[in-house]
């Protein structure tokens, strides 16, 4: 037994089994897939971002995702480091591709040819359509709920007016507003300026993803209290003194302004103004001091002047045109000599305003004095003031510089003869204006 152990040949044959056995070992552990899955590893990066190829300049593309989820599964360490650093790009080369619709994959590059990538969503539908440019006109919005009870929007001014909208020319297509929405606190009384954020909208008032010069505005809105205009009715109150009859009591003025909330003003149709007769002894000028009706803000005037024209029994006429001329209040009634000539006054009512040099492509329509008209009073010697007619004077507004809808506060211009002078009842008026 010592020989055989001791023969160079028996060692050599030992060695060799044992080679052959190690051999075969290590070979059934690399093909054993559970003892080889720790080399192994697979994670899922989320949101990375794409990157699109394409003439950004003349072309814009829609249906490519901002971002994706991408998988990746391969040697850990590759893995790992491939996750860490994240040195790699995914993208989309739309360079080569006509202007339509195509189904193209998403690419990747600078990541090892020994990890398996799967992308979430493997492949997309994109539009590739013409950039275009076009201006639009920016609407200004404003809750009208917030104002307080008896006030109104009177007028609101945005600037810039228009504002450039540029994006694929089907998405430009369907644009059908440019709103800037002003926001507040309720029970709104005062007017106000306030920067808004500009938004593109469908017909279904869908946000569109668009480029615009600015993404804000500056508004302005001009708040005011509501207002309506009433006859003046005097009521006679009181019995004349003895010897007194009464003619004519004349307003100075027929109308009066109110404001106040419209629910109050809708019931009123006129304003009965009590006029106390028992104290009237000669002809002349009464000021009287008008009395709100109830709920209502407040009046154009707080007073009213009133012509009072009586016969007084015992004073013959010529005394009694004398008394005339002598008014009742601290204010003279208003016929003064002047150079020889005797100058009156004379008031014209309800002439229209003329809103002139529009273009014909708009129409306008005067908003303020509601009406659409003014009242005129003139001053000129008696003899002008008999010979003048209202087709004497044209009230306009000069809108020739005006180039596009909204609304306009503007002076009102008063064209009449030259020896005249005059005062209006208003000096501004406010007018819409609209495509025809």
């Amino acid at each position: 037994m010592d020989k055989l152990i001791d023969s160079p040949w028996f060692l050599r044959f030992t060695a060799l089994f044992l080679a052959i056995l190690l051999f075969y070992t290590v070979q059934v552990d690399q093909n054993d897939p559970k003892k080889n899955s720790s080399s192994e590893g697979m994670e899922v990066l989320r949101d990375i971002p794409v990157e699109v190829y394409y003439d950004n300049e003349n072309l814009i593309v829609t249906g490519v995702p901002q971002t994706v989820n991408m998988t990746i599964e391969g040697p850990v360490n590759i893995v790992q480091t491939t996750k860490l650093f994240q040195d790699f790009t995914l993208f989309v080369d739309l360079r080569s591709l006509p202007m339509g619709e195509h189904q193209v994959s998403i690419g990747h590059e600078n990541i090892s040819d020994k990890l398996q990538v799967r992308v979430d969503p493997a492949t997309i539908d994109v539009n590739i359509e013409e950039k275009i440019t076009e201006t639009f006109r920016i609407e200004p919005e404003f809750n009208k709920r917030l104002l307080a009870e008896g006030y109104n929007v009177a007028g609101m001014e945005v600037n810039p007016t228009r504002i450039e909208v540029t994006g694929a020319k089907s998405i430009i297509e369907s644009i059908n507003f440019v709103k800037a929405t002003v926001s507040t606190d309720s029970d709104v009384k005062e007017s106000f300026e306030q920067e808004a954020t500009v938004r593109v909208l469908d017909r279904d008032l869908n946000k569109l993803d668009v480029e615009m010069t600015q993404e804000t505005v500056r508004i302005k809105v001009d708040i005011q209290e509501n207002s309506k205009e009433v006859p003046i009715v005097i009521n006679e109150k009181g019995t004349p003194p003895n010897g007194v009859t009464i003619n004519s009591i004349t307003p100075e003025k027929d109308k009066i302004a109110l404001s106040g909330p419209n629910r109050v003003l809708n019931e009123i149709d006129q304003l009965l103004v009590d006029f106390d007769v028992s104290t009237i002894k000669k002809s002349g000028i009464v000021e009287v001091k008008l009395q709100k009706p109830k709920d209502v803000f407040k009046l154009s005037s707080s007073t009213l002047k009133v012509k009072v024209d009586v016969d007084v029994e015992g004073v013959n006429a010529d005394e009694n045109e004398n008394e005339k001329e002598e008014p009742e209040t601290a204010e003279k009634e208003e016929t003064v000599e002047e150079q020889g000539d005797v100058v009156s006054t004379s008031r014209i009512d309800d002439l229209s305003i003329v809103v002139d040099g529009l273009d014909p492509k708009f129409k306008s329509t005067v908003m303020n004095p509601m009406n659409g008209s003014v009242n005129l009073v003139v001053k000129a010697t008696t003899a002008q003031i008999n010979a003048l007619t209202r087709d004497d004077f044209t009230v306009m507004i000069d809108a020739s510089n005006v180039e596009e809808e909204g609304e306009y506060t503007y002076p009102i211009l008063v064209k009449g003869p030259s020896q005249v002078e005059w005062t209006l009842s208003t000096e501004e008026a406010m007018f819409k204006v609209e495509l025809a």
